[in-house]
Order: C-alpha cells, then sequence, then structure tokens
C-alpha cells in the first residue's frame, strides 16, 4: 500500500511565540515539539534552529546541542537540517549544519520576494555550491521549490551533475511572492519533475490542509507545523506541532494510505538504511 511521508517543520525561522506560544526556543522546546510530532507520526523533523531568546541561527554548535537530543527522543527519526535559515544571512552562514554531515538537508532553488523589502536570495552560483558541498558528504538534498522557474532551475543543475538522483522536491505554496496554493498549481508542478522523482508539498498558513490533502491524492507526501502554519482552525492555535501531525494522519488513513515509518520513508527517499 502506499505510504505517506509526513514532514514536521517545527519552527522555522519567521514565526515567534508572540504568534504562537509553542513556537520552540530553547532547547528543551525544540525536543518536547520534535517528539511530539514524532509520536504523532511524523517520519521527518525539518529543522531550523534558535537562540534561547528565540533569534534565528544557522550556529554549527546549536544544530550540534540540537539534533542528538531530538535523535535521542524520537529514535530512528530523519533530522533535516535547514540551509536556508533566514533572509540577510550568507552563504558561509546558512551552510553551517552541512559540517555535520546530517542525512539529508534543504536547498532553496531560487531567489523570491518574500514581502516588502525582505529578498530571500539563492543565486544559481549558490545553488551549485550548496549542492557541491551536499554530494561531497552524501548529503540529500531537498529541493524547496517555490514556483516552476525553481523546478527548471534545479532540472538544469541534475542534468549538468551537481544533483544526483532520484529527486526529492518540496513544493512550497501560497508563500507572498511564490505560487499559489491551488490544484491548478501543484498538478502543474508535480508533473514538471521526472518520473522517478518524489515530492513533499507545504501549504502555508490556511492552505496548509488542503494542499495537504491534494498532495496524498496526487502520490506525493506533506509537510505540516509552525514553520508554515500556527492555527488548527480559524481563530483556534495549534496546541503543538504534533496536533498538526496528528491530524495530517488522519487525513491519510482516512484516504485508505498508511503513514510511512522513519525506515519506510528511508527506502522511499533513497536514504541509506539505518545501521
Amino acid at each position: 500500500m502506499y505510504k505517506v511521508i509526513i514532514t514536521a517543520a517545527i519552527s522555522g525561522a519567521e514565526v515567534t511565540q508572540e504568534h504562537n506560544p509553542g513556537v520552540p526556543y530553547t532547547k528543551e522546546d525544540f525536543v518536547r515539539e520534535a517528539k511530539s510530532a514524532y509520536d504523532a507520526g511524523a517520519a521527518l523533523i525539518h529543522l531550523h534552529v534558535r537562540d534561547d531568546d528565540g533569534t534565528p541561527t544557522q550556529s554549527k554548535e546549536r544544530f550540534a546541542e540540537i539534533i542528538p537530543a531530538i535523535a535521542e527522543a524520537c529514535p530512528g527519526v530523519i533530522i533535516q537540517p535547514s540551509t536556508g535559515g533566514a533572509t540577510g544571512m550568507s552563504a558561509a552562514e546558512r551552510l553551517q549544519p552541512v559540517e555535520l554531515d546530517p542525512e539529508m538537508a534543504t536547498l532553496d532553488c531560487g531567489t523570491l520576494n518574500f514581502g516588502g523589502d525582505e529578498i530571500f536570495v539563492n543565486t544559481e552560483n549558490m545553488m551549485i555550491e550548496f549542492a557541491e558541498k551536499m554530494k561531497a558528504r552524501g548529503i540529500k538534498p531537498e529541493l524547496e521549490c517555490f514556483e516552476k522557474g525553481h523546478v527548471d532551475l534545479a532540472l538544469r543543475l541534475y542534468k549538468q551533475g551537481y544533483l544526483v538522483g532520484p529527486l526529492h522536491f518540496n513544493f512550497v505554496l501560497g508563500v507572498n511572492g511564490g505560487m499559489t496554493a491551488t490544484p491548478r498549481d501543484l498538478l502543474f508542478l508535480a508533473e514538471s519533475i521526472p518520473e522517478d522523482a518524489t515530492f513533499t508539498v507545504s501549504g502555508v498558513g490556511r492552505h496548509q490542509l488542503p494542499m495537504t490533502t491534494m498532495a496524498i491524492l496526487l502520490g506525493g507526501h506533506v509537510r505540516v507545523g509552525f514553520e508554515d502554519n500556527i492555527m488548527y482552525d480559524r481563530g483556534i492555535l495549534a496546541k503543538s506541532n504534533g496536533e498538526l501531525v496528528a491530524r495530517a494522519a488522519r487525513i491519510i488513513r482516512e484516504l485508505n494510505y498508511e503513514v510511512a515509518t522513519p525506515d519506510e520513508a528511508r527506502a522511499i527517499l533513497s536514504l541509506p538504511a539505518r545501521k
């Protein structure tokens, strides 16, 4: 039976405890939120980290503190550090967590207007640098695509040998400056990648629930969590990342599919089996 991977993006770099008190800042917060997601069915934790005051950081030392703590609390879970960081960070800052040799890491596939004066910069040369470092360390990139041009650029780098297949994409939809979170746009993206590629869908804000459902129906995987959405329903804050994961798991089962375990997720994503 088709198995669906649930990724929990437990913090992000933009949301704060002023938006939702459950957003993690401290190591203990991160362990709590990761475990809530893992216990509810998440096979993969997408990880940004913060200083204890909530400031986003790409510090290798901070990742090195939090990753083992999550791994201990969530046996077998795939931990995927972000190399997106926060807007304004340099490439060198953003690349720090790859030095820890995680199984996976994100690789953003193009520049995007994030609203106002915020520009999320990802030049082609930056992509090549990130891809080469991940390839050299045996880290599988998740290709973060906010619009169709990002997919095309990733496929060009794949043809040039910077990326190794089978590819795995994350379509992030509903972001200001990116593609809309509509069935039309998601179908367009899903039909634009190689047949042997896999994809996850991240619907932002109110789009998380419909995009989760459509991703499953299209044969994809799903990402939920506070990075993308802090609400459970209109006017109701989510109590935890686990609550959002539990809903995704329920939808998967209601559609007569199964929630992938971490080891099943590794097989789907063509990652080496755990030793």
